[in-house]
């Protein structure tokens, strides 16, 4: 058993120390070969790389110096065409070189002519346009001037409502005395002396506006006419002829006199008339023939 027993653990056994430092050299040996092969591809990659960016710079070389070769060629064309040209015009006769100037000349005459005629008749044309424009305008005001219509004013020429001689005048910037009130006052109508129940007449052609109960000058009747022009009826007795909305005529009757305005009850009975422009009361005697 003793003799087994060595044999097993002879010195010709490695041990497992020498195998582990065994298996690290061999580890180490291909780590290496491994880092040498990457750096000797990167330094072909590299050269590689220089290579190419020369080749660039050969092309970029060789580009320019193709561009000088084809100016210079056609520097050296145009120079032969020209000196073939003076050659030809040497070797011709004098009048053939002299005709083909003339010709020449002419063709260069002709486009000039056809510039200068194009050019007038460009001209030609803006100023027919603008004559045209001119006559356009022209003919749309007149058009105008005929089409709008001729406002024509109305002659007025109202009449007296009633026969009787005036007894208080129109008085808007200056005072009047009232009885009634016992002090000085303005008036806005004229007054105009008449018998009670005596026919009040339309001034004018209107229509009937209203028919109310004035608190300062009684019974009124307020006819509209155009213009924004209304006439105004006041002490009135009765208003029967009448009603409200009711187109009335020049002359026709709309009441009769009486006493029932308030402001002027101390006066003898009469007619208070009124002319209103634009809602202001104005001077009956302006319109009053």
């Amino acid at each position: 058993m003793r003799r087994e027993n060595r044999r097993k653990s002879g010195p010709n056994k490695p041990s497992s120390t020498d195998s582990i430092i065994l298996y690290a050299g061999i580890g180490v040996a291909i780590l290496a070969v491994i880092v040498f092969a990457l750096f000797m591809y990167s330094k072909n990659l590299s050269d590689d790389v220089k290579d190419s960016t020369m080749s660039l710079e050969q092309m970029a070389n060789i580009a320019n110096q193709n561009t000088q070769n084809t100016q210079s060629a056609s520097t050296e064309i145009g120079k032969s065409v020209e000196d073939s040209v003076n050659e030809l015009n040497t070797s011709l006769p004098a009048n053939v070189t002299n005709n083909t100037n003339k010709q020449t000349n002419t063709i260069n005459t002709t486009k000039t002519n056809s510039t200068t005629n194009q050019t007038k008749v460009k001209t030609n044309t803006n100023t027919n346009t603008t004559n045209t424009t001119k006559s356009s305008n022209t003919n749309s005001v007149t058009t105008n001037a005929k089409s709008a219509p001729t406002e024509t004013k109305k002659e007025w020429n109202f009449e007296k409502p009633v026969e009787g001689e005036i007894v208080r005048e129109y008085a808007q910037d200056n005072l009047i005395y009232s009885e009634t009130l016992k002090e000085w006052t303005t008036h806005t109508g004229i007054d105009f002396k008449a018998d009670k129940t005596t026919v009040v007449k339309a001034a004018e052609t209107g229509t009937i506006k209203s028919i109310k109960n004035d608190p300062r000058y009684g019974l009124t009747i307020v006819i509209e006419h155009d213009n924004s022009l209304q006439t105004v009826y006041s002490n009135l007795l009765t208003s029967e002829f009448v009603v409200e909305g009711e187109k009335v005529e020049k002359g026709q009757s709309i009441g009769t006199v009486g006493n029932t305005a308030v402001f002027e009850i101390a006066d003898e009975p009469h007619l208070h008339f009124e002319i209103i422009k634009d809602s202001i009361p104005v001077d009956p005697n302006i319109y009053i023939k």
